[in-house]
């Protein structure tokens, strides 16, 4: 009876709770008596199908009753609807193997996966606040109300995938308190209930998503080192591997198959994947009902299917273990997550690869949602279990395009978040009214081979001449790893603050790519970047010698001019080539021929600013001068951001 009564009191605060947003399954769960549980239906089941349907007369049916109209309604009803979240409408993964109908976007409308089920289209962020909709019922039917959530992401989720996450639970009703890395969520949910310290790999393979995240728990104490993965990489795609096995195994052409019969035959895979699980071969009716009515496939086969799948999560590992300074026989153990990870040839790998068994024994398909609870239960303030310390980090390097089209990192890839830094920036032309901010994400030295996020102008700013005004530019990274930019220009004030939202996301098939390809191409990178930079400085002193010569001819000596010329002609030849160090030779060249042009110049200058003042006052700016000289040889000179458009 006491359990009733705490249960119902109308006087107790609303329950905080954690949400595992799975690509397959979700499950929401709370701490319960300092420990946390999942909620579960009437079944006393804590999985709801990631599944919405789209009935006809426009009901929303969500989990079991969904999935089971999937296979007569299969254009209709939303599976696996994780792998679409902030991604573009032309993505490639949105074309892959799969029943539904798309929706281009109208003039104006963001570039965003539109689903056409029926008599409406639908969003993934709608999609996936109808189950937030569901679990959040099913927490009220046991807990009467409902606080703040968590709700976790896979840690490879980039700004456009949690910031349409996020949304989703605002479309839902719940307040959102942190979304949450579902590698962290484990081992939070892990480490409190083993209390164990150590240094740990969490393999998270999910229906949809993969993460691989390196940590130390010491204490109470989170800390990731590093982390990795791919977000379009899960069960989901064994289950496709597995499905074009069966339509070439029934002698049919899935590409040219109905949407129904695709539906089926997907559904038929994952039952034939949770088979193989426990038995060498499964034996199955053909779903096409032609030929041969009895089809098999063997583990083996099936182990030779995900292998390719396999790797790629394997890749990942390694970078993410060179990245926390770690060999695989440092780690104390390997904590396993989603539910893909029950397939034998998944747990083979992973003992192969890190060189010791896996740890499985807390459900790791529950495990996400119990870690979020407790993170839960410790923001709302609610809970008596002692605090936490929750240390994540930025998969992906973010800065800005500055001079030459070069990247600037900002905050660089493996930065504990929460995070701020700023950098400052200065005009490369004269009378520039404002500047263009670039966002860009990723490993490579120019911003044509990064990923856009977002561009933004800061305008309003007087005109000055190159290099006197001076931009200052902030990023914040929040607990939520959602980045805002603010920019200031600090001699007149002008700012402006956007937080960076873009319309899509990465490719995240490719992003193992972009770390790889830093990599590959790093000299060359190098070398591009020494290009671009030294150009931006040849064409400011280009220009800056053309507006001298004319503004003060006077100074010229018989033949300088023409010597100058000559230098800016070889120097501008060298520019348009793409030799750096020519470039730098042709630098010092005009240098040379200016050198007695520039000292009269001083001279003049220094005669125009004395003429009619005292020496106390001439040593006074002396000294000043010097000391503006001196900061700036110790900070060095601000690099050029590009022109405003």
């Amino acid at each position: 009876m006491t359990g009733l009564l705490e249960i119902f009191d109308p006087k107790a605060p609303p329950k905080a709770i954690g949400i595992d947003l799975g690509t397959t399954n979700s499950i929401v769960a709370y701490v319960k008596n300092e420990r946390p549980t999942t909620v579960k239906d009437c079944d006393q089941a804590a999985l709801v199908p990631s599944v919405v349907h789209y009935g006809d007369s426009g009901e929303v049916v969500v989990g079991k009753n969904a999935q089971l109209r999937a296979a007569q309604h299969p254009r209709e009803t939303i599976v696996s609807v994780k792998r679409f979240m902030g991604r573009g409408g032309d993505d490639p993964e949105t074309r892959r193997l799969g029943p539904y109908a798309f929706v281009a976007p109208k003039d104006g409308e963001a570039n965003v996966v539109r689903f056409d089920v029926g008599k409406k289209v639908v969003t993934p962020v709608e999609v996936s606040a109808e189950i937030l909709r569901s679990l959040r019922r099913l927490a009220e039917d046991e807990l009467r109300s409902v606080g703040g959530v968590v709700i976790t992401v896979p840690a490879y989720f980039d700004d456009a995938q949690r910031q349409a996450t996020k949304d989703a639970g605002r479309l839902a009703g719940l307040e959102v308190l942190r979304l949450l890395n579902e590698p962290t969520a484990a081992a939070l949910a892990y480490g409190l209930e083993k209390k164990q310290n150590g240094k740990f790999a969490v393999y998270d393979l999910g229906g949809g998503t993969f993460d691989v995240t390196i940590l130390v728990l010491d204490d109470g104490v989170f800390q990731v080192r590093s982390t990795g993965g791919d977000s379009a990489l899960g069960g989901d795609d064994m289950d496709r591997a597995l499905a074009e096995e069966i339509f070439r195994l029934g002698g049919r052409d899935a590409t040219s198959a109905s949407p129904g019969e695709v539906r089926v035959v997907l559904d038929l895979a994952r039952r034939v994947k949770h088979g193989l699980t426990d038995a060498e071969v499964v034996d199955f009716e053909s779903p096409f009902g032609a030929g041969d009515s009895q089809l098999s496939i063997t583990r083996a086969r099936f182990d030779e299917l995900v292998q390719p799948l396999l790797a790629r999560a394997g890749a990942a590992c390694r970078r993410a273990l060179k990245d926390a300074g770690l060999k695989p026989e440092e780690l104390d153990g390997v904590i396993l997550v989603g539910g893909a990870t029950r397939v034998p040839a998944v747990r083979s790998y992973v003992a192969k690869m890190f060189g010791k068994q896996p740890l499985g024994d807390i459900d790791p398909e529950e495990v996400v949602a119990l870690g979020a609870a407790i993170q839960a239960n410790l923001l709302s303030g609610q809970g008596d279990i002692d605090e936490v310390l929750l240390l994540d980090v930025i998969p992906l390097s973010l800065g800005i395009e500055v001079g030459g089209g070069v990247v600037d990192r900002i905050l660089p890839r493996n930065t504990t978040t929460p995070a701020a830094a700023r950098a400052a920036y200065t005009t490369q032309e004269d009378k520039q009214t404002g500047f263009e901010i670039h966002v860009v994400q990723g490993e490579r030295e120019l911003a044509a081979d990064c990923r856009s996020l977002a561009r933004f102008t800061l305008k309003g700013i007087p005109p000055m001449a190159a290099g006197m005004a001076r931009l200052e530019v902030t990023f914040r990274v929040d607990a939520d790893g959602l980045l805002s930019v603010h920019a200031r220009e600090e001699r007149t004030g002008v700012e402006q603050t956007v937080s960076v939202k873009p319309s899509y996301g990465l490719d995240d098939e490719t992003v193992e790519q972009m770390l790889l390809d830093a990599i590959d191409h790093g000299e060359e990178d190098l070398a591009a970047r020494k290009l671009a930079e030294v150009r931006v400085e040849a064409s400011r002193v280009a220009s800056s010698t053309k507006k001298s010569i004319a503004a003060e001819p006077d100074l010229l000596e018989p033949g300088e001019k023409e010597r100058i010329e000559a230098a800016i002609a070889d120097l501008e030849k060298a520019i348009a080539g793409g030799d750096a160090r020519r470039i730098e030779l042709k630098i010092e060249d005009l240098d040379a021929a200016t050198k007695g042009f520039a000292g009269r110049r001083m001279n003049r200058a220094i005669a125009q600013a004395i003429e009619g003042q005292s020496l106390t006052t001439i040593e006074k700016s002396v000294e000043h001068a010097k000391g503006i000289e001196a900061a700036h040889a110790e900070s060095g000179p601000l690099p050029p951001a590009p022109p405003s458009a």
